[in-house]
């Protein structure tokens, strides 16, 4: 089966031709890295992602939160819910950790702007 894909790793945005058999990527051309070549691989067989969003201030106010690595694809709404029931103390310092091991994924939710 073939499968076409747009790489995001850069801005080069490369088309990329990924041959699957058996849920296995066999083969993967148009990339002009070796970076394409690993994110189709990981994108067929085990997508992930960086999730960011806001968390509330104990003013009120949004701060800016982001997931320390990738997460698995298929956790992003339970990483988001967990975010949306936490009260972020101020002050916050960029990398502050919000929240350890958002929804069991083993990744920390971390501050993506300082606040005072």
């Amino acid at each position: 089966m073939t499968k076409e894909l747009i790489c995001i790793n850069c801005p080069m945005g490369c088309a990329l031709t990924a041959e699957v058999e058996n849920g296995k990527v066999i083969s993967v051309t148009g990339n002009t890295c070796k970076r394409g070549e690993i994110y189709a691989q990981n994108e067929l067989t085990a997508p992930v992602r960086v999730v960011t969003t806001t968390a509330m201030a104990q003013n009120g106010k949004p701060v800016p939160v982001k997931t320390k690595d990738t997460i698995p694809k298929e956790k992003i709404f339970e990483v988001v819910a967990a975010i949306k029931g936490v009260t972020v103390p101020l002050p916050v310092k960029m990398g502050d950790t919000i929240l350890k091991n958002a929804a069991d994924t083993g990744v920390d939710i971390i501050a993506a702007r300082s606040m005072g």
